[in-house]
């Protein structure tokens, strides 16, 4: 993946996430095409993410700073949509970064209590965890009989949603690939996510 590659997918992830939420919070739930789109959200920020560990990326500073914005997060989550559970997506991707810092450091007590009970609190749960962890060691080797586990993983991802729609993600992944320069921004990512809710929260709200 490139750099300019990975920022494409993020933005367009943020995109497709967007689509999805207006869609469930404004829209009645479901709107043909928004909602299907919703469902390559995930799987792009998540091998981005893989990718993004297998490069290097300090899985220490991932936590802490998807934590702290998955806490921030929770309040406005759990108020667009009704309910504390499951916690919100930034804190299934801490989890991610949480459960790949355990296995670097071989600390397997930890990693099987963040794999196991505590994966089941947040989005996604063990079908987003193993897309992550499967993705971080396909790009840490990219062989033939890794790729097909990816592949697999986004079937039991698709099985997870209850739809095959989260496959369209892997022909978007040819995107990352693109040589072009686009701006970092990561930091806006997150501001979105939080503000992106609280202002769906708010129109729900008001046509109430």
């Amino acid at each position: 993946m490139t750099s300019g590659g990975r920022e494409i997918l993020k933005w367009l992830a943020l995109a497709a996430m967007t689509c999805d939420h207006v869609a469930k919070v404004l829209l009645g739930g479901y709107v043909p095409g928004l909602s299907e789109a919703g469902r390559i959200a995930f799987p792009l920020f998540a091998l981005v993410m893989a990718y993004n560990l297998a490069q290097g990326a300090d899985a220490g500073k991932s936590v802490r700073r998807l934590a702290l914005w998955g806490v921030i997060a929770q309040p406005v989550h759990a108020w667009v949509f009704g309910n504390a559970l499951p916690l919100n997506v930034l804190l299934s991707f801490a989890l991610a970064a949480a459960c790949a810092w355990s296995i670097q450091r071989r600390q397997w007590a930890l990693f099987v209590l963040l794999a196991g009970p505590v994966a089941l609190l947040v989005d996604y749960g063990w079908a987003g965890l193993l897309l992550v962890l499967v993705g971080w060691w396909f790009f840490l080797r990219p062989t033939t009989g890794r790729g097909v586990l990816v592949v697999l993983a986004m079937a039991v991802l698709c099985a997870w949603n209850g739809n095959r729609w989260a496959l369209l993600a892997l022909p978007v992944l040819g995107l990352a690939l693109a040589n072009v320069r686009f701006p970092r921004t990561r930091w806006a990512f997150y501001g979105y996510y939080v503000a992106h809710l609280a202002l769906l929260a708010s129109i729900a709200t008001f046509q109430i």
